[in-house]
C-alpha cells in the first residue's frame, strides 16, 4: 500500500499545527512536554513520508526517524523527572508558578 506524499505533508502539518498550538497556549508541564512530543512525530511523520517518495527502497528516514524516536524518549523521561522534582516541592505543574532559575 502506497501513501501519498500529499496525505503524509497533510497530517504531518496537522500535528505540527497541534503541537504548537498546546506548546504556545498550555500552562501545564505535562502538556508542554506531550506538544514537544507531538512536534517530534509530525517531524518523524515527514521523515518517513519523503523517505518513501524520494527512495522507496532505502531506509534513510526510517533510520533517522528511528533515532528521533530514541532522543524524544530520552527526552520525555528527563522532562518528566524535571517535572516531578518540581512537583514535589511546589505542589504544582503550572508552569507561571515555576521560578526556580529566576533571579
Amino acid at each position: 500500500m502506497q501513501v501519498e506524499l500529499e496525505f503524509c505533508l497533510l497530517l504531518a502539518a496537522a500535528l505540527f499545527c497541534i503541537g504548537i498550538y498546546g506548546l504556545v497556549t498550555s500552562r501545564n508541564a505535562v502538556r508542554v512536554l506531550m506538544s514537544i512530543e507531538l512536534l517530534l512525530n509530525a517531524v518523524n511523520i515527514n521523515l518517513i513520508g519523503f523517505s518513501n517518495f524520494l527512495d522507496p527502497v532505502g531506509i534513510k528516514g526510517q533510520v533517522f526517524t528511528v533515532f528521533v524516536i530514541t532522543v524524544a524518549a530520552a527526552e520525555a523521561a528527563v522532562g518528566l523527572a524535571i517535572v516531578l522534582a518540581i512537583y514535589r516541592n511546589r505542589e504544582t505543574t503550572d508552569m507561571e508558578q515555576f521560578n526556580l532559575l529566576k533571579w
